[in-house]
């Protein structure tokens, strides 16, 4: 319970210092979003070319493509520690401080910044929700609701875990981490189309080395009845058992750290 009021702490404080800054805020969101739904509107201008994608309609790829969206965009807004974790805190010494204080250098880590100006790409992701939702020929339940949730859930897991890796890869490197991104912005881009479209062993990568097609297009193809409810509804547990890989992986790259002695 401590370490939960000292990261609402964290994100308390986070929020003050970007509300400072209000113009700057508002303008960095709306550029998020302008810049992530001209993919959205890209997509909706192939389906009004070819009509169907290997059996998909524009529909159910923009609930995909939505639930997708989401889940990188909470990720990404409750990760930015790792996500400078290699220019802020090893080449500059910074994390010897998180070591000697009597807190979870994961919890440390997270509490550094909430990013709020990811609500633009949030509010894009949602937008897509919303219209997948809306055009989709299927009765909505609570059922329905609870695997997308959960999907989403898993997702949040899932990118947490691939941005937890990269920074644990700046214990070995703070330059060549691009390998790191395909996986992230790669892996975004990769999820919001159904696996379908991929060739099998790419189809195999993003099922059984990096889940992202458990957190999507699983749990999705049941709610549009593709697949049945079981197993594929657990499918997003997935991403939380990549997470723990992630911070074993991350225990792993705390023990061969070597301070820069400054």
């Amino acid at each position: 319970m401590n370490a939960l009021r000292l990261y609402g702490r964290y994100i308390a404080t986070s929020i003050r210092s970007q509300r400072q800054y209000p113009a700057s805020v508002i303008a960095t969101s709306i550029g998020a979003f302008a810049a992530t739904i001209t993919d959205f509107i890209g997509i909706w201008a192939l389906f009004a070319r070819f009509h169907r994608l290997e059996g998909w309609g524009f529909a159910e790829v923009a609930l995909l493509y939505g639930v997708v969206s989401v889940s990188f965009a909470l990720a990404d807004s409750l990760t930015r520690g790792f996500d400078v974790f290699g220019e802020q805190f090893v080449k500059t010494g910074d994390f010897d401080r998180l070591l000697v204080r009597p807190r979870s250098t994961i919890l440390q880590l997270l509490g550094y910044e909430l990013r709020v100006t990811r609500i633009g790409r949030l509010g894009q992701g949602i937008l897509a929700w919303a219209v997948g939702a809306h055009l989709s020929q299927i009765g909505w339940t609570a059922t329905s609701w609870a695997i997308l949730w959960f999907a989403v859930a898993g997702g949040i897991a899932l990118f947490g875990g691939i941005l937890l890796l990269q920074a644990t890869l700046a214990f070995w490197t703070v330059e060549s981490l691009e390998l790191a991104n395909t996986l992230t912005y790669g892996g975004v881009e990769a999820g919001q189309y159904p696996l379908d479209v991929y060739a099998r062993w790419f189809r195999d990568f993003l099922v059984y080395v990096v889940p992202i097609g458990c957190i999507s297009y699983f749990p999705v193809s049941v709610v549009l009845g593709r697949a049945s409810a079981t197993p594929f509804a657990l499918a997003p547990s997935f991403g939380f058992a990549f997470l723990a890989l992630s911070l074993w992986v991350w225990r792993v790259g705390v023990r061969h750290y070597t301070s820069t002695g400054s």
